[in-house]
């Protein structure tokens, strides 16, 4: 198969365990993505390693909502909740944007996480949400994706809440060879395996080739 890039109004779920290649993935993802013509939101709960070396990226609090095109990292506590959810409310009223969530299953589902799923195509809302614990999201993240990557799981719970959403007849139940995953493409119906993805150093490059230098005041 073809493998084909998610249009700039589809939403990409992507999970595995720790260190199983989902995080390179979608970064590979976000490296053909168009920041550069509107604005990108990465809910980053986990602090990942990879994300703090997007130095071009502009980091922002709960309490900001700039608009114009570009990469920005929020980095919520887990006690921030309300400012979280508030901050999604803003993300979908002002339509026409990505948002990149990393631990998904952190998120506050209330009520903003599930429409951005849901009305997602409607509003211009492009999403990438990865998780290592599928059992533990809402099921929009699998009912509203347009395409699935699924790379080793651990946990028995975890595959069968996946496996409600892939095609039965076609799921092999063996271990991937490490970085590999599943790639479902929901509107073609198609399912492959899928080869890993540059590292992350390099896709990082890329991304960073793509932003503005920072401005530095004197």
């Amino acid at each position: 198969m073809a493998f084909r890039l998610p249009r700039f109004d589809q939403r990409t779920a992507i999970m595995g365990r720790t260190g199983s290649g989902k995080t390179a993935l979608a970064l590979f993802l976000l490296s053909y993505s168009d920041f550069t013509e509107r604005p990108h939101y990465i809910i980053d709960y986990k602090g990942d390693s990879h994300i703090a070396q997007l130095d071009r990226a502009k980091e922002i609090g709960l309490h900001e909502f700039p608009r114009q095109p570009g990469l920005y990292v929020v980095r919520p506590l887990p006690h921030q909740s309300e400012a979280t959810e508030a901050f999604l409310w803003k993300i979908y009223n002002h339509e026409n944007a990505g948002v990149y969530f990393d631990e998904a299953y952190m998120v506050p589902d209330y009520g903003a996480f599930p429409a951005i799923l849901t009305q997602g195509r409607s509003k211009g809302i492009s999403s990438i949400v990865i998780t290592q614990r599928p059992a533990w999201i809402s099921r929009f993240v699998f009912s509203e994706a347009n395409q699935f990557a699924a790379f080793h799981l651990n946990d028995r719970d975890d595959r069968k809440k996946l496996w409600r959403f892939l095609p039965e007849d076609r799921i092999v139940r063996k271990r991937l060879p490490d970085y590999h995953s599943v790639w479902y493409d929901v509107d073609r119906n198609d399912l492959t395996l899928l080869a890993p993805v540059p590292p992350p150093e390099q896709l990082i490059d890329a991304i960073q080739a793509r932003l503005q230098p920072r401005r530095i005041a004197i």
